[in-house]
């Protein structure tokens, strides 16, 4: 069977940045607004009142500082609250093309590679702007890549999932080398005025060249050991925004046609789930935990992160060791595991091993374990 390595990643970040402050001071100018609005019905008890929040709060409830965003006008704007993204004609690039190729151009070039030598292109995402034509399609060609390629989604776990699936095409033959992006444009399916998500998510997109390791010529290889994935069917991560939306009418501004969760039963749930998954995974690939480098984990929540590593290492993991990135990028779904593998693999010695691990909506889980080569 032939032996995939990773040989390139990239990454896009967006220009504009929002701090806690900053989004803190745009939602309690709503939630005064709205409170003064109702203040009748909130005395009579037929409307509850909104509760601020607070810089602490969030950093307390999540470790997230700032977040990276395509529009921030829009998002502090307290009468508006969401960004603004112009629509384009058919005739113009998607913005998550965009994207994909900002990130594409990095990995390709870290890879050594250029267009001629990939076959494939997968963008795997938790959220797709349009139905089809498929965004992979159109990186494909704007790129000039030959080939085929194609849109996946496993939410949260997309880039995990999507690894495999590459893996898998270069294992069977279909492609020599593959392109996997991850567009995440997260705010755009974030309820900004609703307390407990407000500050979840930012925007980002990642990618990663996989090839078969004996066409690889790039300076830092990574040999995939192994990829697991695992789903459990589960609302208590839902966003029910699709095409049916429009035959019924009623339903289409309600909150969950937006990311809707139950932190503390998702908390619960998934982290002995995670934990279990990584140990078991490295189990069969006869890794013990403590000969673990480094875990890249699903950057959403640092407490989530914290019990995770600790679990599966028997101890409370250094940052070196579970290096956090969503201080600075928040929750950037399927991006967010990849964005801390790119910004922390460089000082990986040869025979030193790793898990990229995400987790999220299905409840999906997908790890890859990697060695350095």
């Amino acid at each position: 069977m032939k032996q995939v390595v990773i040989s390139g990643t990239g990454l896009y970040t967006p220009t504009q940045s929002i701090s806690n402050d900053e989004l803190v001071a745009a939602f309690n100018t709503y939630v005064d607004t709205y409170n003064a609005q109702h203040a009748d019905e909130i005395a009579a008890g037929t409307v509850t009142e909104l509760a601020q929040s607070s810089s602490a709060f969030i950093e307390k409830a999540s470790g997230i500082k700032s977040r990276f965003v395509i529009n921030k006008e829009g998002i502090i704007d307290p009468q508006r609250m969401k960004p603004f993204i112009a629509e384009r004609s058919n005739d113009e690039a998607s913005l998550q093309c965009e994207m994909a190729i900002a990130a594409a151009k990095e990995a390709l070039e870290q890879a050594g590679k250029t267009v001629d030598d990939v076959d494939a292109v997968i963008v795997a995402c938790s959220n797709l702007q349009r139905a089809y034509p498929a965004v992979a399609v159109e990186v494909q060609t704007a790129l000039g890549i030959q080939g085929f390629a194609y849109d996946m989604n496993v939410a949260c776990s997309s880039a995990t999932f999507g690894i495999q699936a590459a893996v898998n095409a270069i294992q069977t033959g279909s492609a020599r080398c593959v392109l996997m992006v991850n567009p995440e444009i997260c705010t755009a399916h974030l309820n900004f005025r609703d307390r407990d998500s407000h500050f979840i998510f930012g925007d980002a997109c990642t990618a990663v060249i996989l090839e078969d390791s004996e066409l690889a010529s790039s300076e830092h290889q990574y040999k995939v050991l192994g990829t697991k994935l695992q789903t459990v069917f589960s609302n208590n991560i839902r966003n029910n925004a699709g095409f049916l939306n429009r035959c019924d009418e009623s339903g289409l501004n309600n909150p969950d046609k937006l990311f809707i969760q139950n932190g503390r039963k998702v908390f619960k749930e998934v982290c002995p789930m995670v934990a279990k998954q990584i140990t078991a995974h490295i189990g069969e690939l006869g890794i013990e935990a403590g000969d673990l480098t480094r875990m890249w984990l699903h950057q959403a929540n640092l407490s989530m992160n914290q019990l995770i590593s600790k679990r599966v290492l028997g101890r409370e993991a250094t940052e070196a060791e579970a290096p956090v990135i969503l201080d600075t990028y928040a929750n950037t779904s399927s991006a967010g595991s990849i964005i801390a593998y790119h910004l922390h693999k460089a000082d990986m010695q040869t025979g030193q091993k790793g898990v990229i691990c995400s987790f999220g909506a299905g409840y999906s889980i997908g790890s890859v374990v990697i060695e350095k080569l």
